[in-house]
């Protein structure tokens, strides 16, 4: 399998990221908020890279990073249908809840992070 290194990782990012959301230990607001966000580009890069294996790194990573802010910025509208998506714990996971700039940076080195992650592996699996 071309891509198994890539899957593994999509795969152990999984459950590390739904915990990110329920830990409660030291920095648990820093882990809960921006350590999940890191997270979540990360996953939807390397997910997006195995559909568009042709596609440049950087590009992958940057459409996945302008579409989490997007997602965020969304954040500052309460509409009834985003509010009940919102209303579980996987719509909360992956919409968020509550909008701020800070998360925006964690994007951003979620996108540096996954450009090299993306690079790596095609290497390792070429």
């Amino acid at each position: 399998m071309k891509k198994k290194w890539t899957i593994i990782f999509i795969i152990i990012l999984i459950p590390i990221g739904l915990y990110t959301k329920l830990y409660t230990g030291i920095k648990s607001s820093w882990v809960n908020n921006s350590l999940g966000g890191i997270l979540y580009v990360i996953f939807w890069s390397l997910f997006f890279s195995i559909i568009f294996q042709k596609a440049k790194p950087w590009k992958i990573a940057t459409i996945v990073f302008i579409i989490t802010t997007i997602l965020e910025i969304m954040q500052l509208w309460h509409p009834i249908f985003l509010e009940i998506i919102r209303d579980s714990f996987i719509g909360r996971a992956l919409l968020g809840t509550s909008f701020s700039w800070l998360d925006i940076v964690h994007y951003l080195f979620g996108l540096v992070l996954s450009f090299g992650l993306i690079k790596m592996l095609r290497k390792l699996e070429s």
